[in-house]
Formats: structure tokens, C-alpha cells, sequence
């Protein structure tokens, strides 16, 4: 009886035993699954944002791809821009060399003088018909030339004011020449003088407005150009 009862107390300690194993066992293993989860569920994460940023660092990519292309573009553009005006700046150069080089053969083969009404630096009908001829009858024949033209005002007003006159009267006909009539500017030579040079003692009022002029003269190396100059005015 002694002996049963000692195998019965034995298999309840082994029983108990057990139990409290289990739950030892339990409370061991469980947090480490936990932490096994959330390590999973972060390199879940971890995965998904390396393929999100492979996808952003993909269209980066094309971005600086088309960027660079761009990029290229437009430096060939300003290389082939860079070449045309080297070229330009190449030509005047030859074209101010042979004018120097060969200035004595330049002779007067035309010229017209053109005037402008009182205090304006606006051309009137009159002068754009006498610039118009003396392109058509004068520098239709010249290949080598040049144009010099030269700004002038009457005797009335400051030195100062008469001198930025006379200038705004010559860019005046420089640009209608360029504009209308399709003159290289780089052919075109201009000046201001004020009230210097008069072509009278101005004590009238008709002899102020024949100073309120600028005069235009054509110059051509070319030999079958006449040296004969034509002179026309024109009346406000």
C-alpha cells in the first residue's frame, strides 16, 4: 500500500513536472516567435521600400537620361551658333582688312542728303524716296562698298542736345537703310556732329533748315563704278 501510494505521489510530481515544463517552455519560445514576427514583418518592409526606391532610382535615371540628352542638344546648338558668329566676326574682319588695305581705291559713287523738320529725328516721305534712289540707281552696280553717313543739326539748342540729335538723325537713316532696303549694317558707317560743319551762316530761317540734314555717301572700290556723285535735297 506504502509502495502504491509512493508511485502515485512520483507520477504526480512527474505530471506536475511536465505541466510546469510546458508552461517554462511556453513562456520561453512565444516572445521569441513574436520578435521572429516582427522581424519577418520588417524585412517584409525593408523589401518593399528597396523595391520602391529601385523603381524611383529607375525613373531618376531616365530623367537624367533625357536631361543629359537635352543637354547635349543644346550645346551643339551653341557650338553651331558659337561657329556661325566666329564665322561672321571672321568675314567682317576679312571685309575691314581689304577696306583698310585698300582704302585710297574707295571713291565717292553716290550720295544724297536728306533733311528732317525741326527738333525731329524722323525721316518724312521725301528722304526714304532719296535713300530708296540712290540704292537703286547707285548701289545696284558696287559689290565693294561702303556708306558713311553723317548727322547734323541748325545752330539752335545746347552742343549737347544738337550732338545726341545729330546722332538719332544718322541711326535714323542707318536703320531705315538696314530695314528697308537690306543693307549689311556692318557696311554702314555712322556719326554725329551737332551743330558743326554748316553749309551757310544760318541767319534765316530756310538756311537753319538746310542744316537740319544728314548726308549719305556710298563709296565702292569697283573699278566700273563712276566717280560721279549725284546730290539731291530735300525740302520740309
Amino acid at each position: 500500500m506504502k509502495k502504491t501510494l509512493a508511485i502515485a505521489w512520483i507520477g504526480s510530481l512527474i505530471l506536475a513536472g511536465g505541466c510546469a515544463t510546458k508552461r517554462y517552455v511556453a513562456q520561453q519560445v512565444d516572445p521569441v516567435n513574436a520578435k521572429v514576427g516582427d522581424v519577418d514583418k520588417n524585412l517584409q518592409n525593408t523589401q518593399k521600400t528597396l523595391e520602391d526606391d529601385e523603381r524611383k532610382l529607375s525613373a531618376t535615371d531616365e530623367k537624367a537620361s533625357s536631361a543629359d540628352t537635352r543637354s547635349t542638344d543644346a550645346i551643339n546648338r551653341a557650338d553651331a551658333a558659337s561657329k556661325r558668329a566666329d564665322q561672321v566676326k571672321s568675314d567682317l574682319h576679312n571685309e575691314l582688312n581689304d577696306r583698310i588695305a585698300n582704302l585710297d581705291d574707295y571713291k565717292s559713287a553716290g550720295e544724297a542728303t536728306v533733311l528732317f523738320k525741326f527738333n525731329s529725328a524722323k525721316l518724312t516721305d521725301d528722304a526714304k524716296q532719296m535713300l530708296d534712289q540712290l540704292v537703286s540707281t547707285q548701289m545696284t552696280a558696287v559689290k565693294r562698298y561702303f556708306i558713311a553717313i553723317q548727322g547734323f543739326t541748325d545752330k539752335v539748342g545746347t552742343p549737347e542736345y544738337n550732338l545726341d540729335l545729330s546722332r538719332r538723325r544718322a541711326q535714323a537713316v542707318q536703320t531705315y537703310l538696314v530695314a528697308k532696303q537690306n543693307v549689311p549694317v556692318y557696311r554702314i558707317q555712322i556719326v554725329g556732329l551737332g551743330k558743326d560743319k554748316p553749309v551757310n551762316d544760318q541767319k534765316t530761317k530756310t538756311d537753319r533748315s538746310k542744316n537740319r540734314r544728314v548726308e549719305v555717301t556710298l563709296f565702292s572700290a569697283d573699278s566700273a563704278t563712276s566717280a560721279s556723285a549725284g546730290t539731291s535735297n530735300s525740302s520740309n
